[in-house]
Parts: structure tokens; sequence; C-alpha cells
């Protein structure tokens, strides 16, 4: 006879809440997170290698953070952060809040403290007053779970979040106790996610603003980061030029005839934007971090529309509190931005330019009113744009040709990147920082065709960003180019990443540009009257510093970066280590 013992079958072993969290994660996707062990995280980590997935132990939860972002914005799937408690979580919060200024996905999963000894403060080892209160403030949302099936849900309702709405991190705390104890459901089904509906009637108002357009303009931001192709067939369908913000970098092929670039804050560009009779805004707040002072549109000054301009905004965005920031609309989508343009066009009829084509009154009207739009006056509203009947590619041109005294193109960051382009190819993925050769380089002089090339945070404009970045980027595509180009003062943030790259095989160049410490802060010192103070640095040999970390390393003084740069970046990615390039500015040497 059978005994009971021999009917029951075996326990699946380690049936925890730690299993259900990771049983969840696998079922939506994930094969690779960040993070660091460590003792109260393990029951996360002990069912990583059964579901294959990978873990990347980063030397900082910071560059955890970054190294995630970093992957979403190249592999498209977002990223996954484990934690430990305390310490662990409380690293990665800069990390978070940058995902949450940026738009962007993030899953943050940490252990708590056991259930019923919230605030107990009793000197536990990592105890937190209140880590998902905390949280909850900085982020899209922080909860606390309960139960083993009820973390599972966490997960599943997080990523259809990020497939639904305007994505941004999201923090799972699990308590010790859950994480530990048994769990005695299943992994729950993803739940599809549900964008926001099309409105038939304001497609329809769209399209007959459009029908009457003669001067179009397009603002692409990250929003529609996704929406590539169609975003490029209504700009060609409509003949309009279609600027980027940094987020939204490459959207359009920056080669292509009717791309200005990642270029909002350049004065031609927002002229033209002023001087335009129909502005579509997708996807973007229109943030100051893009603009530089300056606005897009026919605007008295930042967010106040010009009553006088007969000009039409007609802004689309998945998040309905996004639709009237920085300038108010009049016609107003709340939708994914790719489903808003094909029903755009559907309505407009499959348009090619000559669909399009206004009436001789229109036509007039539209001039009138763009003429209005563009005039300057005292309150800063750009220089005027001159009115024409120039098509849509000569409109592009004639505002590249003028942007000599927008930017400087000979500066060292622009001229840092070209050469890096040269050396990597078109398809190299940059990965920047809040450095003067991101900001006043890589952004405007990298020509991306896809917009997955610049890996960079402009709202947030956080330090230390570029290295773990480029790292997460590398680990999502081996085989493709990624370069990361930062400066000596925010390398000094992340430097010790250098190690995981080594760790991990990856033949990333990490070019450094030495300027002596942090030189734009010395400038605005200088602009106050202020003796510059505390911003001149020590630095180390960072080509030395990089062969310590078991990579390679080379020195360029800044007179030889046009015959030497090139050959080093591609040399340095046929390594499987990483390449510490010191670029050596003027007269700096590491002290």
């Amino acid at each position: 006879m059978t005994s009971q013992a021999e009917k029951t079958p075996e326990a699946e072993p380690f049936r925890n809440g730690g299993r259900a969290v990771v049983a969840t994660l696998a079922a939506h996707g994930v094969d690779t997170i960040f993070g660091i062990p460590g003792t109260h995280n393990l029951e996360f980590y002990r069912h990583l290698p059964e579901f294959g997935i990978t873990a990347v132990t980063p030397r900082h939860e910071q560059g955890a953070g970054y190294g995630a972002d970093g992957y979403f914005l190249v592999s498209g799937k977002p990223g996954v952060v484990i934690t430990t408690s305390g310490p662990g979580l409380t690293n990665v919060i800069t990390a978070a809040a940058t995902a949450y200024a940026e738009s962007r996905p993030m899953l943050i999963l940490s252990p708590g403290v056991p259930t019923g000894l919230e605030r107990a403060d009793l000197g536990m080892l990592h105890e937190t007053k209140d880590s998902s209160g905390a949280l909850t403030h900085l982020l899209v949302s922080s909860q606390r779970t309960r139960t083993a099936e009820g973390a599972a849900q966490a997960v599943a309702e997080a990523f259809a979040m990020f497939a639904s709405s305007r994505p941004g991190p999201v923090h799972i705390e699990v308590p010790l106790d859950v994480l530990e104890g048994a769990w005695n459901g299943s992994v729950p089904t993803p739940i599809p996610g549900r964008r926001p509906g099309l409105d038939a009637h304001v497609i329809g108002q769209a399209a007959r603003a459009l029908h009457g357009a003669v001067r179009p303009f397009v603002v692409a931001g990250g929003g529609a980061r996704r929406a590539g192709a169609d975003v490029r067939a209504f700009a060609e369908a409509l003949d309009a030029p279609v600027a980027t913000t940094a987020n939204g970098k490459g959207i359009l092929p920056e080669d292509h005839a009717l791309s200005l670039g990642s270029n909002v804050r350049f004065p031609s560009v927002q002229a033209e934007s002023a001087a335009a009779d129909v502005i579509v805004v997708l996807g973007s707040e229109l943030a100051d971090s893009d603009l530089w002072g300056g606005h897009i549109g026919a605007q008295t000054a930042p967010g106040v529309r010009d009553r006088t301009a007969s000009q039409v905004v007609i802004r689309c965005d998945i998040d309905p509190d996004q639709l009237n920031k920085n300038l108010r609309g009049d016609i107003l989508a709340c939708a994914d931005v790719g489903e808003f343009l094909t029903a755009l066009m559907a309505e407009l009829g499959t348009p090619g330019t000559s669909e399009l084509a206004p009436t001789a009154a229109s036509s007039a009207s539209a001039r009138d009113g763009a003429a209005a739009s563009s005039a300057s006056d005292e309150n800063g509203t750009p220089a005027s744009a001159p009115v024409s009947d120039d098509n849509g590619t000569e409109r592009v041109a004639a505002i590249r040709e003028s942007w000599g005294s927008d930017f400087d193109f000979d500066s060292i960051g622009a001229r840092v990147t070209r050469l890096v382009e040269q050396g990597a190819g078109p398809s190299v993925v940059i990965a920047g920082d809040s450095s003067q050769v991101t900001y006043d380089g890589s952004v405007h002089a990298l020509t991306a065709s896809t917009p997955d090339q610049l890996l960079y945070m402009p709202g947030f404009a956080t330090l230390g960003y570029g290295i773990p970045a480029a790292l997460g980027a590398k680990v999502a595509e081996r085989d493709r180019p990624v370069v990361c180009i930062l400066g000596d003062g925010a390398a000094m943030f992340s430097i010790q990443e250098l190690m995981t790259a080594s760790e991990l095989g990856l033949g990333i160049p990490f070019v450094i540009v030495d300027n002596g410490g942090y030189a734009e802060i010395e400038a605005q010192m200088v602009d106050r009257d202020i003796e510059p103070f505390a911003v001149r640095l020590a630095r180390p040999d960072f080509a030395k510093l990089g062969e310590a970390m078991g990579g390679s390393g080379v020195t360029i003084a800044e007179s030889d970066i046009d015959a030497q740069l090139p050959s080093a970046v591609a040399e340095a990615l046929e390594r499987t280590v990483p390449t510490t390039i010191h670029i050596t500015v003027g007269s700096q040497s590491p002290a």
C-alpha cells in the first residue's frame, strides 16, 4: 500500500517570496538585472540562475541604476535594479530620480524590515525609517508589499504601467519575512497595456489645421522615441522641418533633409518655430533644460502665447499633464504618439505634399500670421525667421547655414564627438554625462540615425552617468559599438565602474576630456566676479588608472586628436577590455 507521504508531490524547493518576484520578472521578458548582492536580498539572487537572468554587479548602486538606464535606451526593455536594504537602496535614489526626470522605465526591488517592525527603530542592520514612504515622493510610485503574491502582482502592474502610460521608475519593497517566507500563488499573467483612446474629434481638428498649413513645424521629444517611422512619414507628408529635444535625438535620422537635429535650443530653430503657422509637438514638455532660456512657438515669454499671432499649436502626449507645459496648445491629443500619427495620417488620406496644399486664401492668411509671430520684441521673442514660399527642405537648409552663429562646432566636445564617430562608425552609441563635452558637444555634433545613439539625461543633469550607462548599453547589445565621452569631473563620480567593464569583458572606449576640474563652474564664478574657488581639482593619470583596472590606457594631447583619436577608438573597439583614452586639453596634465 502506498503511503500518503509517497502520494504527495515533492515540494518545490525555496518556493518563497524571492521566487515569486523572480519568476514574474522572467515572465515579463527580463533577462538582465543590475545590482549588488547584500545580506538581505539574497533570496532574490537565489533564483536568478534558474530563470536564466544575468546579474550585472557594478561597484556602486548608483552605477546599477545608470547601467539599467543605458540598458533600456539600447534594448528597449525596462531596466531592473535589485538593491539590498538601507544604504543599497538609498545609493540608487539619484539614478532613480534621473529616470523620473527623463520619463524612463526602471523597476527597483529591495527588501525591507519585517512586517510589523516598520518605524520600530530597533537598530536592525540597514534599518531605515520609511524607505517606501521616502521614495513615494521621488518616483512614479513606491509600495511596500504584504505578501509574496502581492509582490509578484506589483511587478506585473509595474510592467503594465511601463507599456501604457508615461514611463518612470517604480520601487517595490518586499519585507524580509515576505521575501523569505512561503509563496503559495502562481505567476501573474502579464497585464495588457491600456493606452489612452484616440478622440476622433481631436484627430479631425488636427487634420483640418494641417490641411491649411503653409509653414508647419514639428518638435519631437522622448515620448516619440518608439514612433520614428511614423514621425518620418508624417514630416515627409507635410514637408515640415523636424527639431528634436536631446531625448528625442535620432527619431528622424539627422542626415534627413527635413531634420534640424536635436537643436531646439538654437536661436535659429526657435525663430523658425515662432514663424510657423502650425506647430506639432510630439511627446515633449518643451523643458528649459532643452531650450536654455529660449522658447518654442510664438510666445512673448516662456509659457505665454502671443495671441496676436495666427499660430495653431497641436500637442500629443501620453500624459495629459504634459499637454500644456511651457506652451499652451490649441488641439490636445492625450495619446501614444505612434497611434496618434497613424490615425492622423489616415484622416489626411495617406497624404503626399500635394494633397496637403492649402488654398490661396488660407496660404495668405497663414503667411500673415507667420510674419506676425516671427516679430522680435523686448520680452525675448526669438529673432525673426524670414517668411517665404520655400519648401521644408529649403527651410531646413537655410537654418543649417545659420548654425555657425548658434553653436561652436569647433569646440573640443564637438571635435571629439566627430572624431569618435569617424573611428566607431555611424551606428555608434555615445554615452555622455553632465559634462561640457556632452551638452556643448555630442548633443549637437553627433549625427544620429536612430533614437538610441545618445545616452544622456538633460533634465536631471547628473554627474557620474556616462560610464555606467555605457556599460549597460554594451550589455544590452555587445556587437554594437559603444563609446563614452565625458569630462574629468564627471569621470571621477563613477570611475570605479571601469573595473566592472573589465570584469565583463566589455571593449568600451572611455574618452575622458581633461580640462582640469569643473571648468564651466569656474567660468560661472568668473562671470559673477567670484575668484575661482574649489573648482580646480587634482586628477589621476586616467590612462594608467584604466590599466590598473584591467583595461588598456592611452593618453592623447588635444593638439593630436585629429591624427590619433579615430584610430585609438577603432582599436579600442576591437579589444575585449575597456580602453581609457585620456585627452589632455591645453596645458592640462594629471596632478
